[in-house]
């Protein structure tokens, strides 16, 4: 029986399994995928997720290969309605980390190798708790743990098997994104374009490349990267080319009614369900992490059989305010004329300056989750 299993390889249960793996625990992890997603649908690494890669032993290389962008701005009408620097928000990384998810995966997948952290590959049916663990039933066969982390995403088989409910917060928002060669002069800044006709997002990426998100009023799955280039020429006057292929998706907010049910505890996209955009769901997964690791170790260790319960109130709060925030956000990016557009841009501009600017890095920075 292993000290725990971990359910899902994405980068939120890499990062799980390596923080457990270091503090000594037996650790195995078990996926669904049979080899993984080629999509980089989350890029950016806030300041605190920084860390959390630091204490994985991954960071140093993450950093290495990543692009720094170090500030933001808003533009409307081809005007800067405000703009911050992240280097405001403090701390030892004062910039965040722009590297697509697979290459991040690939430094983890490296890094669970030199812990010896097996991955089994296989789908989770079924679990069965009992006096001293977890029972799991994968593919027929049965695996024990003494604790089992559901990392397998909004879909969560973990979670459903642990009776744990899903709740629809929020409303729904299509976006569209493509990466494009970099032919603008943004350098390492992050652009979002408060237009009319809904947001476009800009954020710089390695190898002179810059990824392009618009919010749609549709699903935009089948749209060419010249449709997509188009469409940010229409909002911004600025049409990229060379695009790569085109990903549409739909923004959903969910939170799990309960982070943990007996020795079955949830984190990441199996708890909660945050946009996407700027990587929020990918990071305060990686928040989860850094918390978990040292709640199992004081639980099967030192017996505190109130560590889980404090990790799971504790992450479940910051779940819920990381989705109201992503609402604002998305609330902020919708299509605005006249007095609605006035009036957004006045806030912006009000959120631009002290000490109110501070605050907005803080919190785009993800440093009080």
């Amino acid at each position: 029986m292993a000290d725990v299993a971990v359910v899902g390889a994405g980068p939120v249960g890499m990062v799980t399994a390596a923080l457990l793996a270091a503090r000594g625990m037996d650790v195995e992890i078990i996926e669904q995928r049979e080899a993984p997603s080629p999509h980089s649908r989350a890029i950016g690494i806030h300041p605190p997720a920084i860390e959390a890669l630091h204490r994985a032993g991954v960071a140093v290389d993450a950093i290495a290969r990543g692009v720094r962008i170090e500030s933001g701005e808003v533009r409307c009408d081809g005007r800067v309605l405000g703009s911050m620097s992240f280097a405001t928000a403090g701390g030892a990384y004062p910039f965040v980390l722009s590297l697509p998810q697979r290459q991040t995966e690939e430094l983890l997948r490296s890094r669970l190798d030199e812990l010896g952290v097996p991955v089994r590959q296989g789908r989770v049916s079924g679990l069965r708790p009992g006096r001293d663990g977890v029972t799991l039933s994968v593919d027929g066969e049965e695996i024990g743990a003494r604790i089992v982390v559901g990392a397998d995403g909004t879909r969560s088989a973990t979670r459903a098997a642990a009776g744990i409910a899903w709740r629809p917060s929020g409303r729904t928002v299509d976006y569209v994104m493509a990466d494009y060669p970099d032919d603008t002069d943004h350098g390492s800044t992050a652009v979002l374009f408060f237009e009319r006709g809904g947001v476009v997002e800009s954020f710089p990426l390695p190898d002179g490349r810059r990824r392009w998100v618009a919010m749609t009023d549709r699903d935009w799955s089948s749209a060419s990267s010249d449709e997509l280039a188009a469409l940010i020429a229409d909002r911004t006057g600025h049409r990229p080319v060379g695009g790569d292929a085109v990903s549409g998706f739909r923004v959903r907010q969910h939170l799990a009614d309960r982070l943990l049910s007996g020795r079955v505890v949830l984190v990441g996209d199996s708890a909660h369900e945050i946009s996407p955009i700027g990587g929020q769901g990918m990071n305060l997964g990686w928040l989860d992490a850094v918390a978990l690791a040292p709640a199992i170790e004081a639980e099967l260790r030192h017996a505190d059989a109130a560590a889980l319960i404090r990790y799971a109130t504790s992450r479940r709060r910051s779940a819920v305010v990381a989705s109201r925030q992503a609402a604002f956000n998305m609330s902020m990016g919708m299509p605005a004329r006249g007095a609605r557009l006035v009036g957004r841009n006045a806030a912006v501009r009000a959120l631009a300056v002290p000490p109110a600017k501070a605050l907005v890095a803080r919190a785009f920075t993800m440093r009080w989750l």
